[in-house]
């Protein structure tokens, strides 16, 4: 396989993840028959994100480099937004009993 054939590989494979997130969170909205927003749809996002920007890089596509560049930040974010909701979570006293 030529280089310029596996970049194009890794392009759709970073597509297909990026997509799989909007597939994802229609599933889970569905099932809780409300909006939401799970966590596996930023790891999808995070995923094909990065996959997607190096893509760009090897494309030398400055938009695209942008884009997905400002993206993975917004991701990686929420990311950490939604570990420490977790931990204090865990951390809170249980209001059991009370």
């Amino acid at each position: 396989m030529s280089q310029e054939w596996l970049w194009i590989v890794i392009g759709f494979i970073g597509q297909t993840l990026f997509s799989a997130r909007f597939v994802i969170q229609w599933l889970a909205s569905e099932r809780a028959r409300r909006s939401i927003v799970p966590v596996t749809f930023w790891f999808f996002s995070l995923g094909g994100g990065a996959t997607l920007l190096a893509y760009a890089i090897y494309r030398r596509d400055p938009v695209f480099i942008a884009g997905q560049g400002a993206g993975l930040i917004i991701y990686v974010r929420n990311l950490m937004l939604i570990r420490r909701e977790k931990r204090h979570d865990a951390s809170a006293p249980s209001k059991r009993g009370v």
